[in-house]
């Protein structure tokens, strides 16, 4: 069993080695304080629990945080789990580390198995204590590191929770910080409880072509090594066999066996200046054979984690790819602990100083106003997704996520040139705004003074936070009228799918409660935000279902108006030839009204024509607005689709998009392929080098229609679909 002199004797070793500069009678009297908190309570495997803050403080002392930091990881589970306070450390140890513990014991508390509301603030509350003092998460990733060390004494359910945790959002935060060893270690450590047998059977096979993988990589650094001195270049080199995940992952992904895997092996060339970098680099090219594509120049454009260091892949005489890495000293530092490197090289540095916070406060200041899905979202894509490096014209390096469009690209030069956007170039060639972005391609985006501003169906392209938060910001502002009225139709379709009625919004007693318990100050203000996309009309009927099946239970609705009776849901089992039923009408006419094309699927509602029996229109159609004036209000009435029709139904859509030579032929292609009878095709000339099509056709349904929809955005130079609207 390990001691608390074993313990005590390393970290104080760590310290010396490298943090020479700490106030050690600081720590010795921190030591003494979590000793005695720390007395009676023991750890999993039977030892002092006084073992795991001193093993956290050791981690620390590594990564070359400062005084505070260390102090404040002996101390870090005291409040949590002792009678200490935070008024009681900020009187011994200073304000900075009772800041410090007290944001560490907030993370502690985190719960990250679930994707309930409450885990969603949580996350927040991590980043805002990112954003203020980013040693507060820096610390807690040196104790998760120690909790996986040790994980074998925990329970099976507690290993298993506690490493996809690791593997969810340590592992990916270290990496997003820039601290890839221990990224590394963490990955590790949790694959082998997620996965034993994988695990075990990758070791097994490392340790039993150790000696040949040990044989190869001397060889070849004894190669490097003789060349460069040969020409008087200083650097240190080594060598390693890729860490466990990596192996694994890439052999999930590439659906290979270990023995068919690409390159196993890593090298790492330390020099003194950046020219001597690419010296380096020119030296190992001329050496072994160069792997098409796989070179990375991350000095000239680093990392958003601050990472920098020259990548290429380069094939040895044996046949065997392997990888070389090219780096300086300082360089290598920030590889090896990202962030926290900083403080070796920063006395006294500011927690949110420096454009390596700009990512947690952007993400912050993009979040204000998002659901807890929204959020989830833009963390697990900003935060945790891989980078691609693309080019504005003048030669600008513009970092977006992996995936990425020209939509994300626009709006993250500006929200303007976003909201302005007609079209895009990449490589100076005409593209889609779906086309996703490679690294090195170069962007040039076509804005006009006359655009609409965006589309809503740029949410569903664009990949990046900061876009989609653009996006809602501008319809917020803009299209408060028809956010409401898409708002209301979508909460109140939501209420009738529950049997609910939308009767109840207009008591006078039960509204003012709904909408404090929503943080709405009307009905139309809740409705706005869910036509914007601020929250989902789903969240928001979950946060009041209860009040509405209380009220709905204990008091009859109050009779509406005929205005409200348009949104009443009935049920009707009669046959109609239409593919359309009309309430309390067993026989009329139908039409279906040319101004929306309504298919099956779409939310539709009827309007009793004089002389031309009932017109269907859908429910969002412009025209349909007129159910709200009372003196038409005993015309409209409720309709639904026949279940199971296969009638095809006529319909029409709008297509905008950059004029080329061989487009009408793309999109006639298009329809053909989704197997879709053509009716009527229109287009004409725009002005900036742009065209229009109305094209009318017949589909089963709102399913079928879609896939055209997205078929049709993504041919090269269209720029926007949607149903069309007279």
């Amino acid at each position: 069993m390990e001691t608390f002199e074993q313990h005590y004797n390393s970290m104080m070793e760590a310290i010396r080695t490298y943090v020479p500069n700490t106030d050690l009678e600081t720590v010795e009297r921190a030591v003494q304080y979590a000793a005695e908190k720390h007395k009676d309570q023991k750890r999993k495997d039977g030892s002092p629990y006084i073992i795991h803050p001193l093993a956290v403080a050791e981690i620390v002392a590594e990564i070359g945080l400062d005084t505070d930091a260390i102090v404040a990881a002996l101390l870090h589970d005291c409040i949590e789990d002792t009678s200490a306070s935070h008024d009681e450390i900020s009187r011994l140890f200073g304000s900075t580390v009772a800041e410090l513990v007290e944001g560490v014991t907030k993370l502690t508390r985190v719960e990250f198995s679930t994707l309930e509301e409450q885990q969603v603030e949580n996350l927040r509350k991590m980043f805002m204590a990112m954003s203020k003092d980013i040693r507060v998460v820096l610390i807690k990733i040196c104790d998760r590191l120690h909790n996986q060390r040790t994980m074998e004494y925990q329970s099976r359910a507690k290993q298993i929770s506690k490493s996809t945790e690791t593997m969810d959002i340590y592992a990916p935060l270290a990496h997003r910080l820039g601290m890839q060893k221990i990224k590394w270690e963490l990955e590790d450590s949790a694959l082998q409880y997620l996965d034993p047998e994988g695990y075990r059977e990758l070791v097994d096979y490392l340790d039993a072509h150790k000696a040949e993988a040990e044989a190869f990589m001397e060889n070849v650094q004894k190669r490097i090594s003789d060349r460069l001195a040969s020409v008087g270049i200083a650097c240190s080199i080594s060598g390693r066999i890729k860490h466990v995940y990596s192996i694994y992952r890439k052999m999930k992904e590439q659906n290979k066996t270990l023995d068919e895997l690409y390159d196993l092996y890593a090298f790492r060339i330390i020099v003194d200046t950046i020219s001597d970098c690419y010296n380096v680099l020119g030296h190992i090219h001329e050496m072994f054979k160069l792997v098409p594509g796989r070179f990375k120049d991350y000095i000239s454009t680093p990392k958003p984690n601050m990472y920098q260091s020259l990548h290429t892949t380069v094939i040895g005489d044996e046949g065997v790819p392997f990888e070389v890495q090219i780096r300086t000293k300082e360089m290598h530092e920030t590889a090896e602990y990202g962030i926290a490197a900083h403080w070796k090289y920063k006395e006294g540095i500011e927690a949110g100083e420096g454009k390596e916070f700009e990512w947690i406060r952007r993400l912050l200041e993009d979040q204000k106003e998002t659901d807890a899905e929204d959020f989830l979202h833009s963390l697990k894509v900003d935060m945790f997704d891989d980078e691609v490096f693309v080019f504005t014209p003048k030669g600008k390096v513009i970092s977006l996520p992996a995936g990425s469009t020209a939509i994300d690209f626009a709006y993250a030069i500006h929200s303007g040139v976003g909201n302005t956007m007609i079209g895009a170039k990449i490589n100076n060639r005409i593209a889609g705004y779906d086309v996703k972005l490679h690294n090195g391609d170069i962007v040039e985006i076509l804005t006009s003074k006359s655009a609409k501003g965006p589309s809503r169906d740029w949410l569903n392209i664009c990949k990046s936070n900061q876009a989609r938060s653009k996006i809602k910001q501008w319809f917020k502002k803009e299209k408060r009228e028809e956010n409401i009225a898409r708002g209301r139709t979508s909460f109140e379709g939501e209420l009738r799918r529950m049997n609910i009625s939308p009767a109840l919004l207009q008591d006078e007693e039960l509204r003012p409660l709904l909408l404090k318990k929503l943080s709405f100050d009307s009905l139309d203000d809740m409705y706005a935000a869910i036509g914007y996309g601020g929250i989902t009309a789903v969240k928001a009927i979950g946060k009041i279902r209860e009040d509405l099946l209380k009220a709905s239970r204990s008091t009859s609705a109050p009779k509406e108006t005929k205005v409200l009776e348009i949104s009443q849901p009935f049920q009707q089992d009669r046959h109609s030839n239409s593919g359309v039923i009309v309430e309390d009408i067993d026989s009329c006419m139908i039409k279906f009204s040319r101004c929306c094309t309504p298919v099956p699927g779409d939310d539709i509602v009827g309007f009793i024509t004089k002389g031309y029996g009932v017109s269907i229109h859908r429910r969002d159609c412009p025209n349909a607005r007129a159910a709200n004036n009372p003196d038409l209000a005993a015309r409209w009435v409720n309709v639904s689709w026949v279940s199971g029709g296969e009638k095809p139904f006529a319909t029409t859509l709008e297509v905008l998009a950059q004029d080329r030579d061989g487009l009408l032929l793309d999109f006639s292609s298009a329809l053909t392929s989704q197997q879709i009878r053509m009716k009527e095709i229109n287009g004409k000339e725009l002005p900036g080098g742009r065209c229009g099509f109305t094209v009318t056709f017949e589909v089963k349904g709102l399913e079928q229609l879609t896939g055209v929809m997205n078929r049709l955005r993504g041919i090269s130079g269209v720029v926007e679909v949607k149903r069309g609207q007279n």
